[in-house]
């Protein structure tokens, strides 16, 4: 199941920053945060996920499995990026490829990086990028309701309903709104996805700010805390300069050693890993065999046979019945077979819902 998450920002924001870390995180430590580059500024990465190493010690597999998500670091945004400024249609392209947006805001000050934009001004950055995103879905959904105007005539009540949705969509960008303030029903905010629009996306900021505020962010990250408190989102602080050097080193004794100067008991980037991940609805199960032990990716909310479909769509076509044991019932009594014989591990059919940490073995017949 590959889902993406865009980093975006204005120029000169620690975006690039930011994806680098990342990568070089990924491969300092290949072993937990693989790092696979598909294509120029686009990697797969690692989720840390502590339970899949103690499931690994009980099981002694052959090999570790950690679930990803798709990282893609998109050209920087000026104003104008609407109408095709700079590299706006480019921008704007990717953007509607991806799932989610971490969005990065400049907090800090440093006279040696250039800024176009004038004085250093969060929430201006932020309402630059947002505009720009909404002027595009206001093009893109007027095109579409110029499209389907006539069509609606036609008395067909799915098109009217989506021409309807359409109307109320465009009204919220006119008021300066994001869609993903937009109150739908489950119905209604799948209609409006289908449709590809940008401010639909689930968003997580990042305030780069500088060394001294890693810890305690500043009163540019408290501007922009504020503002994401508003929207319901969720926002980090870090310093991504600090990150990418954390994340260069290989010897994981002279990493713990580097951070430990910093007072850092993890790197802010496993807390923007694991905050993307929940920003894109997704949550883990767990095979654990003596090949391997492996952490899926799923949406929450799923049932046992689409969860069984990430594996192969045999799983999903052919299902019969999950086993399925709880992850603190795994650990606490160390293998599969001591949670069969204390009653742990349940027999789930085709409407069980998929929790969090769920162990479980597939049985299936195609």
């Amino acid at each position: 199941m590959s889902l993406k998450a865009g980093i975006v920002g204005l120029p000169n924001v620690g975006k690039s920053t930011l994806f680098n870390a990342v990568s070089n995180s990924a491969k300092a430590q290949a072993s937990n945060y693989r790092f696979c580059t598909i294509e120029p500024n686009v990697g797969l990465v690692n989720v840390p996920d502590p339970r899949l190493n103690k499931l690994a010690e009980l099981v002694k597999p052959e090999r570790i499995v950690p679930t990803q998500i798709e990282i893609v670091d998109i050209a920087g945004l000026v104003r104008g990026a609407s109408k095709g400024e700079g590299l706006g249609n480019k921008f704007l392209a990717n953007i509607r490829e991806v799932d989610a947006i971490i969005q990065v805001i400049r907090c800090f000050e440093d006279e040696n990086i250039l800024r176009d934009e004038g004085p250093i001004d969060p929430i201006s950055d932020k309402e630059i990028i947002e505009t720009e995103l909404q002027l595009k879905d206001l093009e893109s959904i007027e095109k579409k309701v110029s499209k389907m105007e006539k069509m609606v005539k036609s008395g067909d009540a799915k098109l009217k309903a989506e021409y309807d949705l359409l109307i109320k969509a465009r009204e919220h960008l006119s008021e300066g709104k994001n869609l993903n303030q937009l109150d739908l029903n489950k119905e209604e905010k799948e209609l409006l996805d289908s449709n590809f629009l940008l401010t639909g996306k689930p968003v997580l900021y990042v305030a780069n700010v500088d060394e001294k505020s890693m810890h305690t962010g500043n009163a540019f990250s408290q501007r922009l805390a504020e503002a994401a408190k508003k929207e319901g989102a969720e926002m980090i602080v870090m310093s991504n300069n600090i990150e990418a050097q954390i994340a260069e080193f290989e010897d994981p004794e002279e990493k713990q050693m580097f951070m430990d100067e910093y007072n850092m008991k993890e790197p802010a980037l496993d807390r923007l890993i694991h905050s993307t991940y929940n920003l894109l609805n997704l949550s883990t199960y767990f095979t654990a065999g003596v090949q391997e032990v492996r952490a899926w990716t799923i949406h929450k909310g799923w049932k046992a046979p689409q969860a069984a479909g990430v594996i192969h769509s045999d799983f999903e076509k052919g299902f019969i019945k999950a086993e399925v044991i709880g992850y603190d019932d795994f650990i606490h009594f160390g293998s599969e077979a001591a949670c069969r014989e204390n009653g742990k591990l349940r027999i789930e059919g085709k409407e069980y819902i998929v929790k969090d940490g769920d162990v479980m073995h597939f049985r299936f017949n195609v």
